[in-house]
């Protein structure tokens, strides 16, 4: 049995989703941010040093990242998810794999922590407000007509992408960026989505 450590309102959802598309059983552990710091708790620093959500356990062997437990989960229950690893898609697999975490994630959780300033964080909101028109440019354009970043059908990169694209939609860019509003339609639709929502309780 796959345990994972699901924090509210974080990332850890995709990794539920990911588990109910690989039809795999799983234990969910929940976690509930700080109402007044929004901050994980402490339970989760005793797991791992950085404390934080997704976390899974599997095989008697502590999993962190989330696009290292998607690469693992993929590559040991569904590597259909995953392109052949000698094609031109492999290479948008990786690069996407990355970003979704590596860049877009960097100007979201910068306008979090800089709007929690206030007037302090002022002279960085025009960067920050650059950054992420640009980020979410590029996942616009980089859709294919099928709904999905690389496959045109359900991957591992729709899967992480999933959650920049919801941000994307909380911050009111619907009709900017209609192929992203599109997307996010399409995999909340998704059984296995519903489902996991359902496992991992409400927010």
């Amino acid at each position: 049995m796959i345990k994972v450590h699901h924090l509210n309102r974080s990332r850890s959802h995709r990794i539920l989703w990911l588990l109910e598309e690989l039809g795999q059983a799983y234990e969910v552990i929940r976690y509930e941010r700080n109402p007044v710091t929004n901050l994980a708790p402490p339970e989760l620093l005793e797991l791992h040093p950085l404390g934080k959500s997704p976390m899974i356990e599997i095989d008697g062997r502590l999993v962190v990242e989330s696009a290292a437990i998607v690469e693992l989960l993929c590559a040991r229950f569904g590597p259909e998810m995953v392109p052949p690893a000698d094609s031109d898609a492999y290479i948008s697999h990786l690069e996407l794999m990355h970003f979704a975490e590596g860049s877009v994630m960097t100007p979201i959780l910068l306008g979090l922590y800089v709007g929690i300033l206030g007037e302090a964080g002022a002279p960085l909101t025009p960067r920050i407000s650059q950054q992420l028109d640009a980020h979410y440019a590029y996942m616009e354009q980089v859709l294919r007509p099928s709904g999905h970043f690389v496959l045109d059908d359900l991957s591992a990169v729709d899967i992480m992408l999933s959650f920049p694209a919801e941000i994307a939609l909380r911050q009111g860019r619907q009709d900017e960026f209609p192929k992203l509003a599109a997307f996010v339609a399409k995999m909340q639709a998704r059984p296995a989505y519903i489902a996991a929502k359902e496992r991992g309780g409400p927010d």
